[in-house]
């Protein structure tokens, strides 16, 4: 599995459902949907300014991740943006590999 990193912002409607919902079900609703996924949310956040969430999940393949972000965009309520997020080990893993690179103008 793979962990990411997923935040989003509310639209004007998506503010609303949350007010009317509230936080604990709203929760509730997306751990539901990355477990449909076949993942387990790790951490729910809320938070003030550009971005009205955070969540942190564990989630099985790109695929799964790109499922749940085309169909959570795609309701209008919510736009978010997803970031793959690396252990120390896999960072160890992929400065092992040598790939050839030229920059620009070199």
């Amino acid at each position: 599995m793979s962990r990411y990193l997923i935040s989003g912002t509310y639209t004007a409607e998506g503010s609303k459902g949350l007010m009317r919902e509230g936080g604990t079900k709203r929760r509730e609703h997306i751990a539901g949907l990355i477990k449909d996924a076949g993942g387990t949310l790790e951490a729910y956040y809320w938070a003030l300014g550009d971005t009205d969430f955070y969540v942190i999940a564990d989630v099985p393949d790109v695929a799964s991740v790109t499922a749940m972000a085309l169909t959570v965009s795609g309701s209008g309520a919510v736009r978010v943006k997803t970031t793959v997020l690396l252990t120390a080990e896999e960072i160890d893993q992929a400065a092992g590999k040598k790939v050839t690179y030229r920059p620009p103008g070199v």
